[in-house]
């Protein structure tokens, strides 16, 4: 079986690890690439530069406070793609702002987590993810 292509674009190293650790030890087999900034996610997504091999992801999962181009962004590119806006994407981040929560839904997110401060927490959230993204979920075909 082919494994699932996830995007993590997470700009904290120790956020990044734990999502690494938390979806090794999860149900479904998957591939983790993972970008620390908006303008590596885009490249990323394109197959641009360094990324030119770059597989298409079936799932993103994106915090929006990244630097160099945030996560906002990154979604209004990815929505307003025609190539791209069939992948879903998670928002993971540390906001709760209502505006924040109000305008990714605006630009087409799927969902919107805040990220748990707690680490058993954490891995948990990421492992549900996983688990209703691609275990329970009918995803478009990956081109």
């Amino acid at each position: 079986m082919k494994p699932i292509e996830i995007l993590l674009v997470e700009d904290n190293p120790g956020d990044a690890d734990l999502a690494r650790e938390a979806l090794e030890n999860g149900k479904v087999l998957n591939t983790l690439h993972v970008v620390g900034d908006g303008e590596l996610a885009m490249a990323f997504l394109r197959g641009q530069g360094q990324y030119a091999n770059a597989p298409q992801p079936d799932l993103i999962l994106l915090d929006l406070n990244l630097p160099r181009k945030d996560g906002r962004e990154v979604l209004a590119e990815v929505k307003s793609d025609a190539g791209l806006k069939c992948i879903p994407v998670v928002i993971l981040t540390t906001s709760k702002a209502e505006e924040d929560i109000i305008k990714t839904y605006n630009l087409h997110a799927n969902c919107f987590i805040t990220k748990p401060i707690d680490l058993d927490q954490f891995i948990k959230v990421v492992q549900a993810i996983e688990e209703f993204w691609f275990t329970i979920v009918k995803l478009p075909p990956n081109p």
